[in-house]
């Protein structure tokens, strides 16, 4: 049975550096439906380009192995009462970018790959460590 799951910056930069949290991102990959919110290419394209790295070959890939999910109005304000929520409960610098997947997991009945540490404590994650 396959399940949906939403790769998040964390999880990409991880599979691409080939890293022990790469090879679990590598899993869900191989075996799972994944989509990528469009806001983790933005992210990736930042990364790349502050490193003065071509981000070409990567996002072919992400493209390939991923659907691709636009960021819309409803996934807009869902982010904004996402990131307001999480913020006062657990007291983190949970950001925007990172609502914004969370909100696109949701939105589809999805969990979120990641390493990243603003989403320990929420549901529906598989969290690489």
């Amino acid at each position: 049975m396959t399940f949906k799951y939403v790769l998040d910056s964390h999880a990409w930069i991880e599979y691409f550096k080939g890293t022990l949290s790469g090879e679990k991102a590598k899993y869900f990959l191989e075996t799972q439906e994944c989509i990528t919110p469009a806001i983790v290419v933005a992210e990736l394209s930042y990364k790349y380009s502050t490193n003065n790295e071509d981000f070409e070959k990567q996002l072919n890939f992400i493209l390939g192995k991923s659907s691709i999910i636009d960021l819309n109005s409803e996934l807009a304000l869902s982010a904004g009462k996402i990131k307001k929520f999480v913020r006062k409960k657990y007291k983190n610098n949970f950001g925007l970018a990172d609502a914004i997947i969370l909100a696109t997991a949701r939105k589809i009945n999805a969990k979120v790959v990641t390493g990243d540490h603003h989403f320990k404590l929420l549901k529906n994650v598989e969290f690489l460590e």
